[in-house]
Order: structure tokens, then C-alpha cells, then sequence
């Protein structure tokens, strides 16, 4: 089981203690979820940043589960619970979370306006249905029992070259945010699965050229964008550590590198977060 503490308790109230892993979160990043309900209770859910969390119990009785909070959150957030028990009663509480702000890096570019236009109908269209394959791939998840068991690891063990949250300001306006991971690697290394899962989408894209996205369950997918080549179809199931593609420049980029995305539910977070924690206290995946 893994070490909740030592932590900070979220709240303790009767026979329910909450901690969280880390204590205090930042925002973008995945935090793990302790929680001692008492022997009467036989499921436990919560509601956190509008995304489904569930707990599951170890041997111990403690329930455990994964959750993230968003980009732009910081202070207290809530945490929506619903502990069912044995004689079918449903008692809800709100536990607040406090969560850290970031601190995150800006690359100022002054560039000609061509670069900062909008794209044309039908390129805007490609983009828009890209983009809503890639999120029907995270509600979907939703309904995958948990592939996963024990950390992630890194998909390529090389350095970051650009960190998640990054912001892109171009002529004095900050258009847009990293909502990934940039890994170094020269075209053709290898780049492998983060943990057990399902391949749910394997794409040529426009922004991430040969992409390949990963249900991990429980609303848990990471994708891995750029790629020279893909070696998985869509269907497959994948182990932690197999090899699932080649690192390439493929889509909108100006060179070989594996751009790592990890999302829960519709929110993207950093991936380097779910790579810190244990997550050991979790049992045999559900297959």
C-alpha cells in the first residue's frame, strides 16, 4: 500500500478521514486521493473540477483514487463525495482541497501576422473534427474498466525540452499554452507505452502529425504526438514499457521530438505528475 503519509489531512470528520498525494497540489497535475470512510461504507465516489472520481478499496479499508485539478486553479477547490453504505443509505459531503499555483515559463516571439491568423474553413473544420476524435477517446475512457497498475513511466527516458504550461505570446499576446511534454530524441528512438492500456486512436493529424492515444480506464488516457511511425493499431492491448511508435517531426513542429500528453476525463494535465506518483496502494487492474 502506498505511504499516505506523511500528509496533510483534507478533513476528518466522524469516521471519514480524506488525505491527498501530494498534500497540496498544483494545478495541471494529477493528485492521488486517500480516503477512510469507515467499515459500513461499500462504494465511494466524488466530483472534482466536474470530473467523475472513483475510489477504490485496498485490503486495508482504505479507498484510493485518482483525480486531477485543471490549469487555472488555485486555492480551495471542492471535492463532491458520496459514500454509499450497507443499508443503502447515501451520505454526501464537500471536502476542500487547497491547490497550489504554478509557476509557469513564457516565450515571447514577435512574428508576422500571417502566423497568427486564423486558418481557413476547411483547415478549421480538419482541426475541429481532429480534436473532437481526441476527446471522444477521454469520454469513452470513462466506461473502460482500469488497464493500469502500479507508476507510469516515462515513454522515452531522455530530457524535457519543453515543460507543460509552457506559454506561447506572440506580438505581446499569450495565444496559447504547452498542454504537454516535450521529450528529446532523434528521429526513429523508440517511444513506449506509459502503462498497460488500450489503444483507442492511432491518427495522422494536423497539429500532431502520427499521433497515438492510449485508454488507460477510469478516464485516464495519454497520447504521443509527432510520431516517424506508428507500431500499434488501433484495437490493441499494450503493456507497460512496449514499444508503440518511433520518435519523428511529423504534423506542426520544426523538429524530431515526442510530445507527451496525459488527460483525465476532458482535463489535460501534466504527465510528469502522474510519473511521480506511486500509485502502488492499487490493486490488480479490473480485466
Amino acid at each position: 500500500m502506498v505511504a499516505l503519509g506523511p500528509v496533510e489531512p483534507v478533513r476528518a470528520q466522524d469516521k471519514v478521514q480524506l488525505v491527498s498525494v501530494p498534500a497540496r497540489p498544483t494545478e495541471g497535475s494529477f493528485v492521488q486521493l486517500g480516503l477512510r470512510p469507515g467499515a459500513d461504507v461499500i462504494a465511494a465516489e466524488g466530483l472534482l473540477a466536474g470530473e467523475r472520481v472513483v475510489f477504490e478499496r485496498d485490503s486495508a479499508g482504505v479507498w484510493h483514487a485518482l483525480a486531477a485539478v485543471p490549469l487555472g486553479t488555485s486555492g480551495q477547490v471542492a471535492l463532491a463525495l458520496e459514500l454509499r453504505t450497507r443499508d443503502g443509505s447515501v451520505r454526501a459531503d464537500r471536502v476542500p482541497l487547497t491547490v497550489n499555483e504554478g509557476t509557469f515559463e513564457t516565450d515571447h516571439l514577435t512574428v508576422a501576422p500571417r502566423f497568427t491568423a486564423p486558418p481557413d474553413s476547411a483547415l478549421a473544420a480538419r482541426i475541429a473534427a481532429e480534436l473532437e476524435r481526441a476527446m471522444e477517446v477521454s469520454r469513452r475512457s470513462r466506461e473502460t474498466p482500469r488497464l493500469w497498475s502500479g507508476p507510469f513511466a516515462r515513454p522515452r527516458p531522455s530530457r524535457v525540452t519543453s515543460a507543460f504550461g509552457r506559454g506561447r505570446e506572440f506580438n505581446g499576446q499569450i495565444q496559447s499554452r504547452h498542454l504537454g511534454v516535450d521529450l528529446a530524441g532523434a528521429a526513429g528512438a523508440v517511444v513506449r507505452a506509459a502503462n498497460r492500456g488500450m489503444v483507442a486512436l492511432v491518427a495522422d493529424t494536423y497539429y500532431g502529425g502520427n499521433v497515438v492515444y492510449l485508454d488507460h480506464g477510469r478516464g485516464l488516457v495519454t497520447a504521443y504526438l509527432h510520431l516517424s511511425a506508428t507500431l500499434v493499431a488501433q484495437g490493441d492491448t499494450v503493456a507497460k514499457g512496449m514499444p508503440i511508435g518511433r520518435v519523428g517531426a511529423t504534423g506542426r513542429v520544426t523538429g524530431p521530438h515526442l510530445h507527451w500528453i496525459a488527460r483525465y476525463g476532458i482535463l489535460t494535465v501534466d504527465p510528469l505528475s502522474l510519473e511521480r506518483l506511486e500509485l502502488a496502494a492499487f490493486g490488480p487492474p479490473e480485466y
